[in-house]
């Protein structure tokens, strides 16, 4: 059997304070997950996201450290429309997440915006510019 992509893990700091940037963003996290070592929520489609703290890295990898420097993975989450992209940007700013590039439209025909999460994870925002 070829090897097929099933899961996409997240290293967390604080799982609370993840887990709630991912809740305003629409996934279905498990409730009362928020004090777990290991989260997983399985996306449309079949794929599964989940979030391991940092302690439960270590617990098999006592070595690990986080990463520096720049992303080398984000995430992308498409809206219905640039308003959404525009309303949604808004509100996790207003929640006290970071904004890396405000919303703009992009030359390649979206609205794109990117939030950091609370890990310094890129979390892009987009949706079509055009109606078609």
């Amino acid at each position: 059997m070829p090897a097929r992509l099933d899961l996409i893990g997240l290293v967390v700091k604080d799982m609370a304070r993840s887990l709630a940037f991912y809740r305003h963003l629409g996934l279905d996290v498990p409730p009362g997950a928020d004090g777990e070592p290991h989260v997983e929520a399985t996306l449309p489609g079949g794929l599964r996201l989940a979030w391991d703290t940092e302690e439960t890295i270590r617990s098999f990898d006592p070595d690990w450290t986080p990463p520096s420097g720049g992303d080398r993975m984000g995430l992308a989450f498409l809206l219905e429309s640039p308003a959404d992209v525009d309303r949604t940007f808004d509100e996790l700013i207003a929640l006290g997440y970071d904004g890396y590039k405000q919303p703009w439209d992009a030359f390649w025909g979206q609205r794109y915006a990117i939030v950091l999460d609370p890990d310094g994870i890129g979390v892009s925002l987009f949706a079509p510019t055009d109606a078609n």
